[in-house]
Protein backbone atom coordinates (compact mmCIF):
# COMPACT_ATOMS: atom_id res chain seq x y z
CA UNK A 1 0.00 0.00 0.00
CA UNK A 2 2.78 2.18 0.87
CA UNK A 3 4.17 1.96 -2.98
CA UNK A 4 0.74 2.54 -4.44
CA UNK A 5 0.17 5.26 -1.97
CA UNK A 6 3.66 6.89 -3.57
CA UNK A 7 2.64 6.52 -6.86
CA UNK A 8 -0.58 8.05 -6.40
CA UNK A 9 1.17 11.09 -4.57
CA UNK A 10 3.36 11.41 -8.29
CA UNK A 11 0.23 10.59 -10.27
CA UNK A 12 1.48 7.63 -11.91
CA UNK A 13 -1.59 6.05 -13.03
CA UNK A 14 -0.47 3.42 -15.11
CA UNK A 15 2.34 2.24 -12.76
CA UNK A 16 -0.98 1.66 -10.24
CA UNK A 17 -2.90 -0.47 -12.44
CA UNK A 18 0.37 -2.38 -13.50
CA UNK A 19 0.21 -3.45 -9.44
CA UNK A 20 -3.34 -5.03 -10.45
CA UNK A 21 -3.16 -7.95 -12.51
CA UNK A 22 -6.85 -8.19 -12.58
CA UNK A 23 -7.05 -4.25 -13.81
CA UNK A 24 -4.04 -5.18 -16.22
CA UNK A 25 -5.40 -7.91 -17.72
CA UNK A 26 -8.47 -6.05 -18.53
CA UNK A 27 -6.71 -3.49 -19.71
CA UNK A 28 -7.91 -0.60 -17.19
CA UNK A 29 -6.67 2.86 -17.44
CA UNK A 30 -7.76 5.69 -15.11
CA UNK A 31 -6.59 9.65 -14.65
CA UNK A 32 -8.09 12.54 -13.03
CA UNK A 33 -10.28 14.82 -15.38
CA UNK A 34 -10.21 18.39 -15.44
CA UNK A 35 -12.33 18.34 -12.15
CA UNK A 36 -9.84 16.27 -9.96
CA UNK A 37 -12.42 13.65 -10.21
CA UNK A 38 -11.38 10.20 -11.61
CA UNK A 39 -12.34 8.71 -14.84
CA UNK A 40 -11.65 5.31 -15.36
CA UNK A 41 -11.56 3.48 -18.87
CA UNK A 42 -11.41 0.44 -20.26
CA UNK A 43 -10.17 0.95 -24.44
CA UNK A 44 -12.00 -1.75 -26.36
CA UNK A 45 -10.58 -4.60 -27.04
CA UNK A 46 -11.56 -7.66 -28.83
CA UNK A 47 -10.73 -10.21 -26.29
CA UNK A 48 -12.80 -8.85 -23.93
CA UNK A 49 -15.59 -9.76 -26.37
CA UNK A 50 -18.10 -12.29 -24.62
CA UNK A 51 -21.03 -12.27 -27.35
CA UNK A 52 -19.22 -12.23 -30.62
CA UNK A 53 -22.76 -12.50 -32.44
CA UNK A 54 -23.60 -8.59 -31.01
CA UNK A 55 -20.73 -8.25 -30.72
CA UNK A 56 -20.78 -7.23 -26.80
CA UNK A 57 -18.51 -7.08 -23.85
CA UNK A 58 -18.27 -10.15 -21.49
CA UNK A 59 -20.79 -9.42 -19.00
CA UNK A 60 -18.27 -10.56 -15.98
CA UNK A 61 -15.81 -8.25 -17.73
CA UNK A 62 -17.96 -4.95 -16.98
CA UNK A 63 -18.75 -6.29 -13.57
CA UNK A 64 -15.11 -6.90 -12.75
CA UNK A 65 -14.14 -3.39 -14.29
CA UNK A 66 -16.15 -1.67 -12.04
CA UNK A 67 -15.11 -3.45 -8.87
CA UNK A 68 -11.79 -2.82 -9.85
CA UNK A 69 -12.62 1.07 -10.26
CA UNK A 70 -14.57 1.01 -7.13
CA UNK A 71 -11.40 0.02 -5.32
CA UNK A 72 -8.97 1.77 -7.08
CA UNK A 73 -10.96 4.80 -6.43
CA UNK A 74 -11.06 3.96 -2.40
CA UNK A 75 -7.34 3.95 -2.53
CA UNK A 76 -6.94 7.05 -4.07
CA UNK A 77 -9.78 8.45 -1.65
CA UNK A 78 -8.30 7.42 1.81
CA UNK A 79 -5.24 8.15 3.54
CA UNK A 80 -4.44 4.30 5.30
CA UNK A 81 -1.91 1.73 4.45
CA UNK A 82 -4.51 -1.14 4.63
CA UNK A 83 -5.83 -2.44 1.65
CA UNK A 84 -9.87 -2.23 2.14
CA UNK A 85 -12.02 -5.27 0.96
CA UNK A 86 -14.78 -5.70 -0.32
CA UNK A 87 -17.71 -7.53 1.58
CA UNK A 88 -20.45 -7.52 -1.44
CA UNK A 89 -20.94 -5.80 -4.69
CA UNK A 90 -23.87 -5.99 -6.34
CA UNK A 91 -25.11 -4.46 -9.92
CA UNK A 92 -28.08 -2.43 -10.01
CA UNK A 93 -29.04 -2.45 -13.84
CA UNK A 94 -26.96 -3.65 -16.83
CA UNK A 95 -27.50 -4.08 -20.20
CA UNK A 96 -24.84 -4.75 -22.87
CA UNK A 97 -21.99 -3.14 -23.52
CA UNK A 98 -21.23 -2.31 -27.30
CA UNK A 99 -17.54 -3.15 -28.62
CA UNK A 100 -16.47 0.24 -28.04
CA UNK A 101 -14.66 1.69 -24.66
CA UNK A 102 -16.37 1.91 -21.60
CA UNK A 103 -16.15 4.78 -18.84
CA UNK A 104 -16.70 4.60 -15.13
CA UNK A 105 -17.09 7.06 -11.93
CA UNK A 106 -17.49 6.34 -8.74
CA UNK A 107 -19.06 8.03 -5.45
CA UNK A 108 -18.34 7.22 -2.25
CA UNK A 109 -21.80 7.81 -0.81
CA UNK A 110 -21.42 6.62 3.14
CA UNK A 111 -17.55 6.54 4.75
CA UNK A 112 -17.50 5.20 8.76
CA UNK A 113 -14.26 4.03 10.34
CA UNK A 114 -15.17 0.68 9.39
CA UNK A 115 -17.12 0.58 6.25
CA UNK A 116 -17.63 2.37 3.01
CA UNK A 117 -20.18 2.01 0.78
CA UNK A 118 -20.03 2.82 -2.99
CA UNK A 119 -22.04 3.28 -5.85
CA UNK A 120 -20.24 3.12 -9.75
CA UNK A 121 -21.86 4.09 -13.01
CA UNK A 122 -20.25 2.99 -16.65
CA UNK A 123 -21.44 4.18 -19.63
CA UNK A 124 -20.07 4.13 -23.37
CA UNK A 125 -21.38 7.47 -25.59
CA UNK A 126 -23.72 9.16 -22.64
CA UNK A 127 -23.04 9.10 -19.04
CA UNK A 128 -26.93 9.69 -18.85
CA UNK A 129 -27.51 6.05 -20.76
CA UNK A 130 -25.31 3.91 -18.18
CA UNK A 131 -24.75 0.27 -19.37
CA UNK A 132 -24.29 -0.74 -15.75
CA UNK A 133 -24.50 0.81 -12.04
CA UNK A 134 -23.29 -0.93 -9.12
CA UNK A 135 -22.91 -0.88 -5.39
CA UNK A 136 -20.12 -2.09 -3.27
CA UNK A 137 -19.29 -2.30 -0.20
CA UNK A 138 -15.77 -2.64 1.73
CA UNK A 139 -14.58 -3.76 5.26
CA UNK A 140 -12.03 -0.67 6.02
CA UNK A 141 -9.16 -2.05 8.49
CA UNK A 142 -8.62 -0.15 11.07
CA UNK A 143 -4.51 0.62 12.28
Amino acid sequence: MERLLEMRDQKRYRDIIDEIPYAKLMGVEFAEDDAGELLFSLPFDPKNVGNTTLPALHGGLIGGFLENAAMLHLIWNRESLETPKIVDFSLDYLRSGRAQTLYARCAITKQGKRVAHMLIEAWQDDPARPVAVARAHFLLQTS
